[in-house]
């Protein structure tokens, strides 16, 4: 991949610290924009055959947008990275036009590729209460096994991403009746906590060896450090196939399960989008489907085939 031109890569980082600091982008999303606009940027020195500077960036054409799109289904990009591709240099040159007065029309009117629907995979109930047990059961340490129940059953509770149970911190060792989450784009709401999540979270603190102080991390490592997300996601993996699950079984499918479970007994959409922290309605109105999906099977289940 062609590396970006010197005062192109600048602009890319001050609109990556514009991101980062202004905007609470995390470090993950940070480099994932990075790769995709610089991967951007470099098609451009290659396809114009010289470096693309400030005022080159203000001159991008449709041709430029289709023969990079081009280029990045060749080379076997999916539509839905293709997409977050576009989106992410979108996003840099609406910063462009806003804090160096480039417009460059011709990339804010390039459509992405067209996007099959992807439709959450929740776990059931039944399933989700046997990955609970089977968890507890996987560490021969009752302090780490009583962690591990504690960690999944704050997922399933209440609807956290990993990250936001991960970073929890320790606080006065009790959680309260409900969490003040900051999500992603620095995003704060409400999220109650059931007694059962509570219990469980408890528990585990008492047999917990060590103790971080109030500020530090709630869930622990075996060492005593802060838990890697990549515990619980292979925590996760060992219980899905000792339970015959799936493999969408992971962690954050048990945040579907949270929202679905919530639709199921009739819970509002605004309400599940404030819980969960979704910025768009749209993006919670996909339970929706799930929940049509989920009657079509029942339907398809219990109808007669045949005869009449």
């Amino acid at each position: 991949m062609t590396a970006a031109s010197e005062g192109a890569a600048a602009l890319l980082e001050d609109w990556l610290t514009h991101q980062r600091v202004l905007r609470g982008s995390r470090p993950l999303t940070i480099e994932a924009y990075r790769r995709d606009v610089a991967g951007f940027l470099g098609f451009l020195n290659l396809h114009r055959g010289g470096p693309a500077g400030l005022s080159a960036l203000g001159t991008v054409t449709h041709s430029d947008m289709r023969a990079w799109m081009a280029r990045e289904r060749e080379r076997g990009l999916s539509a839905r990275s293709l997409a977050r591709g576009l989106s992410a240099v979108k996003g840099f040159f609406r910063w462009l036009a806003e804090h160096r007065a480039v417009e460059a029309p011709a990339v804010h009117a390039m459509r992405g590729p067209r996007l099959r629907q992807r439709l959450p995979r929740p776990i059931a109930r039944e399933a989700a209460s046997a990955l609970l047990d089977s968890a507890e059961l996987q560490h021969p340490e009752a302090w780490i096994a009583a962690r591990d129940r504690a960690v999944l059953t704050l997922l399933y509770g209440s609807g956290l991403r990993i990250s936001e149970a991960l970073g929890l911190p320790r606080g006065t060792g009790v959680l309260p009746d409900v969490l003040r989450i900051t999500g992603k784009g620095g995003k704060e709401r409400l999220v109650p906590v059931l007694p059962v999540a509570r219990a469980a979270v408890s528990e585990y603190l008492r047999l917990c060896p060590h103790d971080p102080g109030a500020t530090g991390p709630l869930f622990l490592g075996a060492r005593g450090g802060q838990l890697n997300p990549r515990t619980i996601q292979k925590l996760m993996e060992v219980c899905r196939a000792q339970l015959g699950l799936p493999a969408t079984a992971t962690p954050h499918a048990l945040r579907h399960s949270f929202a679905t479970a919530l639709l199921e007994a009739g819970g509002d959409l605004r309400a599940i989008q404030s819980l969960l922290g979704h910025a768009s309605l749209s993006t919670t109105q996909v339970y929706t489907s799930v929940d049509q999906a989920r009657l079509m099977e029942i339907y398809a289940s219990a109808h007669p085939k045949g005869g009449g």
